[in-house]
């Protein structure tokens, strides 16, 4: 039998020459297991999203699986972000259900005046209790075993962390209805009603409201197909992965004043794309260098300092984005100390190699039939990877655009990194209302360097990974007509197309306030993102696709129309949202059967 044996590692490489010094030999040390430890620089066990980094099944308690960030449909002098962790809870998964973690810091960052660092951060621990020692049940009379509080914290500008909620009170899982709502259960009116029982006011004056707990994910995507090398499938056989799954939100509704980097209520904007209202949130977990296990069955000893293993900011980043080599390194880095290699898988992803008239479009038929990207857009300009793009263009031709070279350090315009202009932009720094960064609405035919229509506005000139929002944009509410999932893809359409924004003057838009503008419970980012590297932004901003022929003033081609039409076959959640705070909706009850969906 292998004794107990006492070492840590912290360094990935240590680690692959320590399991082979430890195996098959016994070694009696001491009465506990030091089993792993976390370096900020080489983590081996770091991953955001839902599980898609190479070792994130080993701690999912610590696993950021989606950000949201919108203002709020029904208080609309307010920002919503949801933070979301523990991905794919079977809501059946007793006796011991999903939950947040302790000896987890889980923290929310805002940035709100594009110098590097956090002006915001809101940090949550949480702690658990058993109240019925003497059971195997979760729930029994009206008690509580693994019963989670937490603390919320706040910190201004690097500044000492300040408590805004002391005790606030997460709601159980959603056991089944004799646990939830009889006399020998918890004896709630409802789940719903727990959700808003467990809501909470911060403290401290910044306004915040506060919802911790379980709940649907609000993630939709096939994940069975996109995975399987690209077999995105139709509405009819596609199914959606995270279905009838859970996970555990932060949520909070915070005033605009209060994030605005000088307290600026949303009045106060001079336009609906007012730069000082630009923020950029994203949002980690972090957990001490060292566990330690008891060899008496204890409660593990964690100690040392946080460091940093779960990170997120937009969607699907580190799942789609970031080769498996890199995704480790990612979860490491903060927006603000990303690696620079990391940008050329924004200019040059390998997502696109596999649409038509790219490299390998005949292996992955589910992306290819519909999404490409321009080879002779305007006949002159190749975006596929490895090629020139725009960065054949004179600098002299492009003073007074984002794309001179003393702009923005000439980052956005890169030779050998043609999407540089469009998928860098909205990965990794947000899109300036510049030219060529406007609608075609109003450009000459051909001439993507004129002046369009302005439609988007969240730069922050910081070069990292964040969820971008202007917080002036109005909201398109969900009843509106024009509401679409689609996001600022469904506003460039109406913009190019209805008679209604004809002009080239600013002008609200429906769903300008959409993803990749922040984004919202309904935005379907996946499709959004897939139909962004079909070079779909390129065309709105006017160039074209390649079968739209001199004098280019008759885009809506064939290819247009069929980067638009293209969907995964899941296009929207499988349960509703709440229509209002904390908006997501209650988790999926145990009791039922959603093994089959």
């Amino acid at each position: 039998m292998l004794n107990p044996v006492c070492f840590y590692i912290t360094n990935p490489v240590k680690m692959k020459k320590s399991t082979q010094t430890f195996l098959g030999i016994s070694c009696v040390i001491a009465t506990a297991i030091t089993f792993y430890a976390w370096d900020s620089q080489k983590s081996t066990l770091q991953a955001s999203s839902h599980r898609e980094a190479p070792l994130i099944a080993n701690d999912p308690l610590a696993d950021n699986t989606d950000l949201y960030a919108f203002r709020s449909p029904d208080d609309t002098n307010k920002i919503t972000i949801i933070a979301n962790y523990v991905p794919l809870e079977l809501s059946q998964g007793g006796p011991n259900y999903s939950s947040f973690g302790e000896n987890i810091r889980y923290e929310i960052h805002i940035e709100n005046d594009g110098t590097t660092g956090d002006d915001i951060t809101y940090r949550f621990t949480f702690s658990k209790v058993n109240q019925d020692t003497t059971t195997f049940f979760n729930i029994r009379l009206g008690k509580e075993n693994l019963k989670t509080t937490y603390i919320a914290e706040k910190s201004i500008n690097a500044g000492p962390f300040t408590t805004i909620v002391s005790s606030g009170i997460v709601p159980p899982p959603n056991i089944g209805p004799r646990s939830i709502s009889t006399a020998v259960g918890l004896n709630a009116a409802s789940y719903d009603a727990l959700m808003t029982a467990a809501i909470v006011n911060a403290t401290g004056g910044g306004g915040e409201k506060i919802f911790c707990g379980p709940s649907d994910d609000p993630f939709f995507v096939d994940l069975g197909g996109v995975f399987d090398l690209g077999q995105t499938r139709s509405s009819g056989t596609a199914r959606d992965g995270v279905g009838k799954k859970n996970v555990h939100s932060i949520s909070m509704q915070i005033p605009i004043a209060t994030l605005q980097s000088s307290g600026l209520a949303v009045s106060s904007a001079t336009n609906i794309l007012d730069s000082r209202f630009i923020i950029g949130v994203w949002a980690s977990a972090s957990r001490p260098t060292t566990r330690t296990l008891s060899g008496t069955g204890g409660n593990p000893n964690d100690a040392g300092a946080y460091v940093q293993v779960s990170r997120i900011g937009m969607p699907l980043t580190n799942e789609v984005i970031i080769p498996i080599g890199s995704k480790d390194l990612w979860n490491s880095r903060t927006p603000y100390n990303e690696i620079a290699f990391h940008e050329n898988y924004f200019c040059n992803p390998e997502l696109a190699l596999y649409l038509g008239n790219n490299t390998y479009a005949a292996a992955v038929p589910a992306l290819s039939t519909s999404l490409r990207t321009q080879s002779l857009s305007l006949g002159a300009y190749d975006f596929r990877n490895g090629q020139a793009g725009l960065s054949g263009i004179p600098n002299s031709a492009l003073v007074g655009t984002a794309l001179h070279s003393s702009a923005f350090g000439g980052y956005l315009l890169r030779a050998g990194k043609p999407r540089s202009v469009d998928l860098l932009p909205i990965f990794h720094t947000g899109v300036p209302n510049l030219i060529p960064y406007q609608l075609a609405t109003g450009k000459p035919a051909g001439n993507p360097l004129a002046a369009g229509k302005p439609f988007i506005n969240n730069f922050l000139p910081l070069f990292g990974d964040m969820l971008r929002l202007n917080m002036a944009v109005p909201v398109t509410q969900r009843s509106d007509p024009n509401f679409s999932s689609l996001g600022l893809v469904q506003a460039c359409v109406l913009g190019l197309t209805s008679p209604t924004y004809s002009s080239i003057a600013m002008q609200f838009i429906p769903n300008m306030d959409g993803f990749p503008n922040g984004r919202r419970l309904e935005d379907d980012v996946t499709r959004i993102e897939l139909q962004a590297v079909g070079g779909v932004v390129l065309a709105a901003i006017g160039l074209w696709y390649d079968d739209c022929p001199s004098p280019y003033n008759a885009p809506l081609t064939t290819q247009l129309l069929g980067t638009l039409s293209y969907s995964t076959g899941v296009q929207n959640n499988d349960t509703t949202f709440k229509a209002n705070f904390p908006y997501v909706q209650a988790p999926w009850s145990g009791y039922n059967n959603h093994s089959g969906q």
